[in-house]
């Protein structure tokens, strides 16, 4: 049987769901499988993603520029006018995801690049633990075509930084 057909029938929402999202949501997890097996041999988690930016920028490696817009569009979509906004409790931070530091750069507090492009690839990762965890079904992955989006662009320029064989 056909998976699509399947979760269509028994996924509730997921037959409302548009394809741009279906493809935004199947992109991200071959993009975030094949960054974790690259970038991060396997071992994703908060710390190695601090430890891997941290590495790109002493190899003079790491630049913002490709980064900007999505960590500005995360940015607002969890603190606005410098409040914490409804979404930023759904990230489920946990004390081991670097929660500070993710926070210090949402907020604008922390603008060191490698520090940067960690809290983004954090969020990336918390939004891939919510999708593969469950979460994000609770609410028939409606509305996250966006969030999705930005991953995908911030996977596709973190797996340009590695070197690949």
């Amino acid at each position: 049987m056909n998976p699509i057909l399947w979760l269509e029938q028994n996924a509730p929402g997921f037959d409302m769901l548009p394809q741009q999202d279906r493809d935004a949501i199947s992109h991200f997890a071959l993009l975030w499988s094949f960054f974790e097996a690259r970038a991060l041999t396997a071992r994703g988690s908060a710390h190695a993603i601090l430890a891997l930016t941290h590495e790109w920028l002493a190899l003079g490696r790491l630049t913002m520029e490709p980064f900007s817009e999505s960590l500005q569009y995360f940015k607002e979509r969890y603190y606005a006018n410098g409040a914490e906004t409804e979404y930023l409790s759904g990230l489920n931070l946990r004390p081991n995801d670097c929660r500070d530091l993710v926070y210090a750069v949402l907020k604008g507090e922390n603008t060191d690049p490698a520090d940067c492009v960690a809290a983004l690839l954090i969020v990336i990762y918390r939004l891939r633990n919510n999708l593969f965890h469950g979460a994000k079904w609770a609410y028939g992955i409606q509305g996250q075509l966006t969030n999705f989006t930005h991953a995908n662009t911030t996977l596709m320029n973190a797996l340009s930084i590695v070197e690949l064989p």
